[in-house]
């Protein structure tokens, strides 16, 4: 099953820092391609190898991935708000460079290749469950784009070159390289630190998903048969809650892991972000057998253990954990 080369764009990220070191205890071989733009969090072993590249260097990009089995694209400007860094920059990384980087590992005889979009490509849906056949309404270049590239890879397939896409709902929980912008991570930092919880909106649905059943996610697309996974595209997210359902369980968990605190407060105000839906990932359970294993409190509370031990400087204002302040902090171009 192991001992595969894989090759990981973003993979020093929040969800990659999770999920490499797992790959290593298990006798892979990773090569990580990444800016490090938010610091490396990566151990140090004999079968990891770190290369400092942006994805839009095709060439760099081209010749690192030689002699891998798997490609697996993490890297991207994440978040809806991150377009409000600079739209141009995050249409190149986004969209731009995507079919290129495609076409480039397929000339480095990389035999399968695994693509991280959106479950918020769907937009706003009121839907009862939105499945893979569901249509895109995106309302943010970010979640367009991540429309846009599926097709781009799935014209490239063949008997030789496998794809196979995901749509994960928004990730919560401890990572090395922790993000303090996701919605469960990001409520629970302000119960922990200013005993108020800020909700913007309320009503709107949101999947969440563990970044350990993430890793578990890429775990099968790496490892399953190929004819199982080509050309598949799997809806892949858990609890469907409305951010007010979220902010009173986070809520509830932070009360109980630091019981000296006697309120926390919810405070709601208005929101422009309109996103909500409910997505449904029975396909991925039905073919793969896939079904996360960890819930929105076992996040909260991995995030309320690493408070506990000081893990985290300054949260909500150190931009290590806030994707779009870091990159206007280092003016990313």
């Amino acid at each position: 099953m192991n001992n595969k080369k894989i090759f990981i764009t973003g993979g020093a990220g929040y969800a990659g820092a999770r999920y490499v070191p797992l790959l290593l205890e298990k006798g892979n071989f990773v090569t990580v391609y990444d800016t490090f733009y938010f610091g490396d969090f990566l151990p140090n072993h004999k079968n990891l190898k770190k290369i400092k590249g942006d994805i839009r260097n095709i060439n760099l990009l081209e010749e690192s991935c030689k002699n891998h089995d798997i490609f697996v694209h993490l890297a991207c400007v994440s978040n809806d708000v991150s377009f409000e860094l600079d739209e141009k920059l995050s249409t190149e990384i986004n969209f731009n460079c995507f079919e290129d980087m495609v076409k480039a590992s397929k000339r480095s005889n990389i035999k399968r290749f695994i693509y991280a979009s959106t479950s918020s490509v769907y937009g706003v849906s009121t839907e009862k469950d939105v499945k893979e056949d569901h249509p895109f309404k995106p309302i943010t270049l970010y979640n367009k784009f991540k429309g846009m590239c599926e097709p781009l890879l799935l014209k490239h397939t063949d008997e030789s070159f496998a794809g196979v896409i995901f749509r994960p709902a928004t990730l919560c929980g401890f990572s090395p390289r922790q993000r303090f912008d996701l919605s469960v991570n990001i409520l629970t930092a302000h119960a922990i630190v200013n005993n108020k919880i800020l909700v913007f909106g309320g009503n709107q649905l949101r999947p969440n998903l563990h970044v350990l059943d993430y890793c578990d996610l890429l775990d099968l697309l790496i490892f399953s048969e190929t004819d199982k996974i080509r050309n598949k595209i799997y809806n892949v997210g858990y609890q469907n809650l409305s951010i007010m359902q979220i902010a009173q369980i986070v809520k509830t968990e932070v009360l109980n892991e630091f019981p000296d605190k006697k309120e926390i407060l919810i405070d709601v105000q208005e929101s422009n972000d309109l996103r909500s839906y409910h997505i449904n990932s029975d396909k991925i359970y039905q073919e793969l057998n896939f079904k996360p294993k960890k819930t929105l409190e076992d996040a909260i509370k991995e995030v309320c253990n690493a408070f506990k031990q000081n893990k985290f400087e300054s949260p909500l204002t150190n931009t290590c954990y806030h994707n779009v302040k870091r990159m206007k902090e280092l003016n990313i171009s």
